[in-house]
């Protein structure tokens, strides 16, 4: 597998960056993109992936 980089942005969603396999609670695989956009807010309609419900409504800076 390449190399893959996980980002949590601040105010937003988690960046995943690279080839993964992305599988539901039953394990079966979901489509995924080389960049792919997951929701952390809970208020997106197309969970688990982002549809930008977040903006102007969750706030969560990350910092280590």
């Amino acid at each position: 597998m390449a190399d893959v980089k996980i980002t949590i942005t601040d105010n937003g969603p988690v960046i995943v960056k690279g080839e993964v396999e992305l599988v539901d609670g039953a394990g079966k695989p979901m489509d995924s993109k080389k960049t792919t956009a997951l929701c952390r807010c809970g208020l997106s309609s197309n969970k688990p992936f982002c549809d930008g419900s977040h903006q102007s409504k969750f706030e969560s800076e990350v910092r280590a």
